[in-house]
């Protein structure tokens, strides 16, 4: 099967992210597949990086009209829909896939003037055109019945993986590190990071946080402030020795469709603490891997981050169980999945 697959950045876009990840790893692990995505600064036009052809051309806004060019070349077109609006490949090419990493329809106030923030909301709506859906969760599939009106016949959860190779548990840290990684953007609130560290009893716990994006210069003033090692954007190597030395990771996202980094840091041996949205309730088991709070409920946050670093016997039972609840994803399993999907397709 020839397969390509549309994404406006690919790994080494200076922005690239979980969408990108979750590209890569199902990618090279199948057979015969492009990766369209806009250009680069610095890197050619095409190049092969783990199997995987990656054609780059225009920009965010002209990849739109290269990827109906690209969708009529190849058997299988894999939209991925990172950015609220999709590439419309389902005009072009009845085997046309949308892989959703999660709706948009509520993000986008954060981000965008109530104008352009309706325009994409309308835009998203139009993933209902596609015949053929993959979500990476069930509350993402919930989401795209719920608010885009979407058949639920259409849509195929599968759920993304995780390295066990690259992603496993390491020694912890004598001091108590609490970790939060994820783009600097609104909708992850990061600014909340600070009002739960004022309401710690642990004055002995650290606070590690990572990640670019457009409040960093604004959070490493506050951060700076109030006792925070801020450490901006981090490569590959310093993420996985964090997740493992680190006793908490936490999320303070008002949308995951996914929680890609919850995943890596349980594999890691880390639970989670994260506000009980999106997909976040569906992979932290209460007790087991970590514990989710009402959305915003900052004071319930700081009483389980006392919880578990006031008594390391709690954080090593935590950590083997957030291990253990870990190794239900796999990319292998993932990628095997979506062989499977996308051949039923083919031969359709």
């Amino acid at each position: 099967m020839d397969i390509i697959f549309i994404n406006h950045r690919d790994p080494f876009h200076p922005n690239a992210g979980g969408a990108e990840n979750v590209i890569y790893e199902i990618g090279k692990r199948l057979k015969e597949v492009t990766w369209l995505s806009e250009k680069v600064k610095g890197r050619p036009d095409s190049e092969y990086i783990d199997g995987i052809k990656i054609i780059r051309k225009g920009n965010k806004f002209t990849l739109h009209f290269y990827s109906l060019i690209e969708a009529k070349r190849h058997e299988i077109v894999i939209d991925s829909v990172a950015h609220a609006v999709p590439f419309f490949s389902y005009l072009v090419n009845d085997k046309a896939i949308a892989l959703i990493h999660h709706v948009h329809q509520d993000v986008v106030k954060f981000e965008l003037n109530p104008l352009l923030a309706e325009a994409v909301r309308l835009a998203e709506r139009r993933i209902r055109n596609y015949k053929y859906i993959i979500s990476v969760s069930n509350t993402t599939k919930q989401d795209l019945i719920k608010k885009l009106g979407i058949d639920e016949n259409k849509i195929t959860v599968i759920y993304n993986g995780v390295d066990h190779n690259k992603f496993n548990p390491g020694i912890k840290s004598e001091i108590p590190i609490v970790f939060w990684i994820g783009r600097m953007m609104k909708y992850k609130n990061p600014f909340d990071i600070i009002e739960i560290k004022r309401r710690i009893k642990n004055k002995n716990v650290k606070f590690i946080v990572a990640g670019g994006g457009e409040l960093s210069t604004e959070f490493r003033e506050v951060a700076k402030e109030e006792g925070i090692q801020y450490l901006g954007k981090i490569d590959e190597k310093t993420k996985i020795e964090l997740y493992r030395k680190s006793w908490v990771i936490l999320s303070t996202s008002f949308i995951e469709g996914w929680g890609m980094t919850i995943v890596e840091a349980n594999s890691c041996g880390t639970p989670a603490i994260a506000y009980s949205t999106g997909s976040l309730p569906e992979i932290i088991k209460q007790g087991i891997n970590g514990f989710v709070v009402p959305y915003k409920d900052v004071n319930t946050m700081a009483r389980y981050i006392d919880y578990i670093t006031e008594d390391e016997n709690i954080m090593k039972e935590l950590s083997r169980k957030s291990y253990e609840e870990s190794l239900k994803y796999d990319w292998n399993k993932t990628a095997e999945e979506y062989r499977k999907y996308i051949e039923n397709i083919y031969y359709k």
